[in-house]
């Protein structure tokens, strides 16, 4: 399954199905981690925030480029996107609240998540900033990482 958000509705009836006939399954959660590690940047504040705010000016500035690849499975409203002026203003509550797929939150920006989805690339383009990144902020971006692929994929699929 690729399909965002759509799929933690069938997580249920695919749990059923695992259990009914003894099956097994690969959960691709490379993207998300991807964007828990961006969070988890931006939560922790200070440098982290500021190499998250330019992971997202750097996306907006590439969104043509980046989006390319994926044009048959995202829906990002150019409009939808907030100016990387903006973005480098917002406090990590902000960021963080733009970002984590929380739907009911009125924060919550789905275009903004998909640009930074696709924007990977800007990682690697960071190479050591970002892997020392990582580093400094591995207690915020591990936290993230652990209660998204637990509490919102194997629990409702396995427990």
């Amino acid at each position: 399954m690729h399909s965002g958000s759509d799929k933690f509705s069938l997580y249920g009836p695919i749990r059923r199905g695992l259990a009914r006939f003894n099956a097994g399954l690969h959960i691709k959660t490379a993207g998300t981690t991807w964007l828990e590690e961006v969070i988890g940047l931006a939560e922790a504040g200070g440098e982290g925030l500021a190499l998250a705010r330019e992971i997202y000016g750097k996306a907006l500035e590439k969104r043509e480029a980046l989006c390319a690849p994926y044009a048959a499975v995202i829906d990002i409203d150019p409009a939808r996107l907030p100016p990387a002026s903006v973005v480098r203003g917002w406090t990590s509550a902000q960021f963080t609240a733009a970002l984590r797929h929380d739907q009911a939150c009125p924060e919550f920006n789905p275009h903004l998540r998909q640009l930074i989805h696709v924007g990977y690339k800007i990682a690697a383009q960071l190479g050591d900033r970002y892997l020392h990144a990582l580093e400094a902020c591995a207690p915020t971006i591990s936290r993230n990482v652990t209660e998204n692929l637990f509490d919102r994929h194997l629990k409702p699929l396995f427990l």
